[in-house]
């Protein structure tokens, strides 16, 4: 009887059990035939779909929900130094809390009878100023602006040189009292004038420089992320540090590190990671989006959620993003969408597996910098970021394109990279500047940088100069082409017997022989820009010809997402509310391929931003005025 009962209880339990498990298929099977099947699934799921599901992915608690970086902010250092060589446009400075620190320093430094020095008019005192970007690290040049200051008698600072000047960082506090801080970097060199300037009738320029790649950094800037007030403690710092290296780790000495270090419990110290270097931007963007929690389960479903995401070009950016830093396990996903029929997913999804230097990125990337030029900064950049033959391969053939800005936009990206291809190293001038003659199938162009570093790239070998035409290079050094084939290149100063070269009338050949008489950059720029004003180049002349970052969209019928998107590496949604449609393409932006030479008086001084720390959740900590500095390869 005890045994009957016993079973009895047991196959109750088990229909109890049973009716658990069915009773949802029950209702759900109910809801289906009330419905006529209308929630089924059948076939592929649409764009549309994905749009007007009610599908809502589960919140992931990421970093940027708890902390916002900083030092994303240039940082402008100062200093005041001595350009000699000037040959009578000097002047002896007025007396001035200026002067009289020159002269300090010129006494610091043992030189004798400082005052005569600066009383020749041989010499000028000068304003020089650089900025640090954000990410630079020790031992790293920054181009440095040169100027005079108001009410000296300087008229020019052609074929100045700038003597070794320190380079501080200064602050104004009330009552007008300024202080200075500890030397963060030191410039000298060349001072780079508009070859075109004229003493009198261009004042401001003439008494104005640059000097590329003329600062060297005596610090390196690290990213901090700060934690918000409401999460600030030891432990949430330590779990920012934890899901960070998780995701990101460096070599040092052979050592593995993770970038992330928790200093205290308002903020977590981040080594800048070899492939971001050039784009800071999106390496703290991409550290927001790394999770505070992680296991396989939780990984499988965001990347499920991500993917949905990823299939809406509104929403594509930020999808990318998340993806890119939940690290390689995402690859197979971005995979899917490298050939989606909308130019946007296309990118956003190649522009991540680039940063995660996978070699499917690179061809796709390639055709967007070629055809896009919206997107042509940030797809190069991203190329830049790959240590990865195609990645090269495909730059170089870049460098046959007919937009200037494309070819010269690749050859710095190839000079980014950690892969060096050997067609960057070019030869060293006069320890000066760089010279590259590449052999390229494109137009021929001539190209002169103003920005970064000091070199003359030739796209297309045998380019000659047309006779006959004279030209300056400088104040001491002449070019004169007679007849085909010849170019006579002379140096005359006072003092000095005078030297002459005969070479070929290839534009390599008459650069090398003007840097071998002693000619600057600056001479050899101011050479090239006459002879494109008489017509004497076979090709065009361009002057830092980079791509922009920024541009606005035109787009074939209905509007597409703003620039502000692509401004913000990618990562921001379009505006809510515009009409956008898969599969557009993507149009507009200044292509470079037919413009004019620019003119060094198109220069400006560069403007320093400041990054406020704070902001609403899910807020860019990156302000317009700040994202020039930040992706390096074609920024400031």
């Amino acid at each position: 009887m005890c045994r009957r009962v016993v079973a009895g209880a047991k196959r109750i339990r088990l229909m109890e059990r049973l009716l658990q498990v069915m009773l949802p298929f029950v209702f759900l099977t109910q809801g289906i035939l009330s419905t006529g099947c209308a929630y089924l699934p059948i076939g592929n799921v649409r764009s549309e779909d994905v749009k007007k599901a009610s599908f809502q992915p589960k919140t992931m608690p990421l970093v940027r929900d708890l902390a916002v970086p900083y030092g994303l902010h240039p940082v402008t250092i100062e200093g005041v130094g001595l350009v000699t060589g000037l040959r009578g446009t000097g002047s002896d400075p007025r007396p001035s809390g200026l002067r009289q620190s020159l002269l300090a320093e010129m006494r610091a430094r043992g030189v004798v009878d400082p005052e005569t020095v600066l009383a020749s008019r041989d010499t000028a005192l000068v304003l020089v100023r650089g900025v640090l970007p954000p990410g630079i690290q020790a031992g790293e040049r920054f181009d440095v602006e040169v100027r005079v200051p108001s009410g000296d008698e300087t008229t020019s600072l052609r074929g100045g040189w700038l003597l070794e000047t320190e380079l501080k960082e200064f602050a104004v506090f009330s009552e007008n009292q300024v202080r200075s801080g500890h030397v963060l970097g030191r410039a000298s060199g060349p001072v780079m004038t508009d070859p075109f300037a004229q003493a009198k009738q261009d004042s401001v320029l003439s008494v104005r420089g640059w000097i590329l790649g003329g600062g060297i950094s005596k610090i390196s800037r690290p990213l901090l992320l700060v934690l918000r007030p409401e999460h600030r403690s030891v432990a949430n710092s330590a779990r920012i540090e934890t899901a960070i290296n998780r995701r990101f780790h460096i070599y040092d000495r052979g050592n593995k590190l993770g970038v992330a270090k928790a200093k205290t419990d308002e903020f977590v110290e981040i080594r800048i990671h070899p492939r971001y270097r050039n784009n800071i931007a999106r390496y703290a963007e991409v550290l927001g989006a790394v999770a505070l929690r992680d296991s396989e389960t939780l990984r499988q479903e965001r990347l499920r959620d991500l993917e949905l995401q990823l299939q809406d070009p509104t929403a594509a950016g930020q999808a990318a993003l998340q993806l890119e830093a939940i690290g390689r396990d995402a690859i197979p996903v971005l995979k899917k969408y490298l050939n989606h029929p909308d130019v946007a997913v296309r990118f956003y999804a190649a522009e991540a597996l680039a940063y995660l230097d996978d070699t499917d990125a690179a061809k796709p990337l390639a055709e967007i910098a070629r055809d896009q030029p919206a997107f042509r900064a940030l797809a190069l950049a991203a190329l830049s970021a790959m240590d990865d033959v195609v990645a090269a391969q495909e730059l170089r053939e870049l460098l046959n394109s007919p937009s200037a800005e494309t070819r010269y936009g690749a050859f710095r990206a190839l000079t980014a990279m950690q892969y060096r291809d050997p067609i960057t190293q070019g030869e060293i001038l006069n320890d000066q500047f760089r010279l590259h003659v590449l052999d390229t199938t494109g137009p021929p162009m001539v190209h002169v940088a103003r920005s970064r570093q000091a070199e003359i790239v030739l796209f297309g070998r045998n380019q000659r100069l047309r006779g006959p035409v004279s030209l300056e290079a400088g104040k001491h050094i002449l070019v004169v082409c007679r007849q085909p084939g010849e170019v006579t290149v002379s140096r005359f100063a006072v003092g000095e017997p005078d030297q002459r070269r005969v070479v070929s009338d290839k534009l390599e050949d008459i650069i090398r022989a003007i840097a071998e008489l002693g000619g600057t950059y600056p001479d050899v720029v101011q050479a090239l820009q006459e002879a494109q004003a008489a017509g004497a180049l076979e090709g065009r002349l361009e002057i830092d010809a980079l791509p922009q970052v920024g541009r606005a969209f035109r787009p074939r019928g209905n509007s597409l997402p703003t620039a502000k998107s692509v401004t913000d590496a990618g990562r921001h949604s379009p505006h809510p509310g515009e009409n956008y449609e898969p599969g557009q393409t993507l149009e507009g932006g200044e292509d470079l391929g037919d413009r004019e030479a620019l003119s060094f008086r198109d220069q400006s001084a560069a403007e320093t931003a400041k990054a406020e720390v704070g902001g609403s959740e899910g807020e860019s900590p990156i302000s317009e005025e700040t994202r020039p500095w930040l992706l390096r390869i074609f920024g400031r």
